[in-house]
């Protein structure tokens, strides 16, 4: 039986050490609340992510990063993108010689506009091969109810890819791989801000007509930036691009989206942030996302809007104004 670490015991993270213990692993799960480690281990549940519903009783969890990573084979990482390299660093004394790591982080680190596995590769000293990351339209309510859904496991190699892939398999979560990690991890991080950008126009009371056309410009945005970076274009017509793309935008349980959401019915930024339980990754990645796209002459305009709204006080309600009065072309 595989052992793995699952660092981090937020939704997604309990979400998917849920399926790691379904599909047959030995998993110990770290989080920083002691009541969050209590109500697992004694009451199988997460009450304060996941509500009613009940965890396998093999999945334990502990506050001491130490304790999770011994013997641990497989790393999986569940940290705000922002957190993590110093999450990591401090955790690196515990980590074993080879294990595998996971990451389900969907981010781009601020300063350095790196990828969570780049982030992971520098602090830890990992050859890329030892780096998988997962991605798709994987809401993590849904899945911890069983709902079945697809996601992306993607690697530098086959071999570790299908090895992940083998690692979280059950009868309501299939994994498909792919080698393209560039695409799987910028397909991950941009629909944080797409979706954001959705929120604004829902909370707008904006019908399906715009909310279409923001979905489909911002996989346009997507796919520019992925290419310039050496992506696959055709990850983007996948789970990691399209799927995950329309399920963050379309679904209440996205905490991206409610954020715009927020924002498009009038509440402040500082009150939207009050409201959030959970990390809305968009509000700190759109930044770095934007400076690397600028970096390689690449155009983003959902995003610099984005930027414009969160950091820069521009009015919610012009950022579909902008968007708009941008020139007319050729769509390809």
């Amino acid at each position: 039986m595989t052992k793995v670490a699952m660092m981090g015991g937020g939704s997604w993270g309990t979400a998917f050490a849920l399926v790691l213990a379904e599909a047959g692993s030995n998993v110990t799960l770290w989080t920083r609340s002691e009541t969050v480690a209590t109500d697992i281990n004694e009451l199988h549940r997460n009450s304060r992510y996941h509500p009613g519903v009940d965890l396998p009783a093999s999945l334990v969890a502990t506050t001491d990063p130490a304790v999770a990573l011994v013997g641990a084979e497989i790393v999986v990482l569940a940290v705000p993108a922002q957190s993590l390299r110093q999450n990591l660093a401090e955790w690196a004394h515990s980590i074993g010689e080879n294990v595998v790591f996971v990451s389900l982080m969907k981010g781009i680190e601020l300063g350095t506009t790196l990828r969570m596995s780049q982030v992971i590769a520098e602090v830890t000293g990992a050859e890329l091969d030892r780096i998988a990351v997962v991605s798709g339209p994987n809401l993590a309510r849904e899945i911890v109810i069983h709902q079945p859904t697809a996601t992306t496991v993607a690697a530098p190699t086959q071999e570790t890819a299908m090895a992940i892939q083998k690692a979280c398999t059950t009868d309501y979560f299939r994994p498909y791989w792919t080698t393209d990690v560039v695409g799987t991890e910028i397909g991950g991080a941009v629909k944080n801000v797409i979706a954001l950008a959705n929120g604004i126009a829902v909370g707008m009371g904006l019908g399906e007509n715009s909310q279409s056309s923001l979905i489909t410009r911002g996989l346009a945005e997507i796919g520019r930036l992925g290419v310039a970076l050496g992506a696959d274009p055709l990850t983007f017509q996948g789970l990691a691009g399209v799927g995950d793309l329309v399920a963050t935008c379309q679904s209440p349980l996205s905490r991206n989206r409610t954020f715009g959401e927020n924002l498009g019915k009038g509440l402040t930024i500082s009150e939207t942030i009050n409201m959030t339980n959970q990390t809305c990754e968009a509000f700190k990645s759109c930044q770095p996302i934007l400076e690397l796209a600028q970096g390689l002459g690449i155009e983003m305009p959902i995003t610099a809007e984005v930027v414009e709204v969160l950091h820069r006080g521009k009015p919610p309600k012009e950022l579909l104004s902008a968007f708009m009065a941008r020139d007319t072309r050729s769509e390809i």
